[in-house]
């Protein structure tokens, strides 16, 4: 098994199923005790915001407050540099303990040794 673990989020309320196994399986990865490093982007980047994630319904599936909640305590969270300013998020926006950053910074995480990307 990789030991850190990469998840790029591209869907949002769009597509919740797929957004919700998302943070499903980095939530569950971080409980394990992966090193998680989640991106968001796309319409996903809308849950960096406060309250949003709170907005977000899936029948039967974990409340994503909670798989949020657990992977800025344990793991990181990082929105895209290009779809924050495509949004007008800001730095002073985001939750805290969410950072912005770029594409560099993703390709340099995801070819890391020991580690596994996946996206949504």
């Amino acid at each position: 098994m990789a030991k850190k673990l990469v998840i790029k989020v591209t869907a949002g309320v769009d597509a919740p199923e797929r957004c919700s196994q998302a943070f499903t399986v980095a939530a569950v990865a971080v409980a394990s005790g992966v090193d998680v490093s989640l991106w968001l982007t796309g319409e996903s980047s809308w849950f960096a915001l406060p309250g949003r994630a709170a907005e977000f319904e899936l029948p039967h599936a974990a409340p994503l407050p909670d798989l949020l909640d657990s992977l800025l305590a344990a793991g990181r969270v990082t929105l895209c540099t290009q779809c924050a300013a495509r949004r007008e998020i800001t730095e002073k926006d985001v939750i805290e303990g969410v950072r912005i950053a770029g594409a560099q910074v993703f390709v340099q995480e995801a070819l890391a040794d020991d580690t596994q990307a996946l996206v949504y």
